[in-house]
């Protein structure tokens, strides 16, 4: 019986020695886990520096990007006005032409109406006195 007393005895030590060893955890590290850690802790300072380029570099380009967005709207709004004006210069010159080409019809003196010899003669001296008049005036 006391050997069994002792026995128990050990076993109890021995389970009291391995909770507690288990428990405070084990300071060693070997020297290539070490090793290995270090290695991982650089690696990862520099993707986190190569993060932060990175991320500068993003920012920089959006604002490239929208100072560039914003130049494409001015100059799209700009084409958009200059393309209404041209639409509209273009009707004006249509609707002029029109008009020219409608008084032009109703000027033409028809033949058998008008004598041409004192039609022409009255136009000829009103010309060559309207130019002399331009000439001698100063502006």
């Amino acid at each position: 019986m006391t050997r069994t007393v002792m026995v128990r005895n050990l076993v109890g030590v021995a389970a009291m020695t391995i909770f507690a060893v288990g428990l405070s955890g084990c300071d060693y590290w070997p020297p290539a886990l070490q090793t290995q850690i270090e290695q991982l802790r650089s690696e990862l300072q520099s993707a986190s520096m190569e993060k932060t380029q990175l991320q500068n570099q993003l920012a920089s380009i959006s604002k490239v990007k929208d100072d560039l967005q914003t130049q494409v709207d001015d100059l799209t709004r700009a084409n958009r006005d200059k393309s209404s004006m041209m639409n509209s210069l273009q009707n004006s010159l249509a609707a002029s032409q029109q008009r020219l080409a409608k008084s032009a019809k109703v000027t033409t003196p028809k033949a058998g109406a008008v004598k041409p010899s004192a039609t022409v003669t009255k136009k000829a001296s009103a010309k060559k006195k309207a130019p002399a008049k331009k000439a001698t005036g100063t502006r």
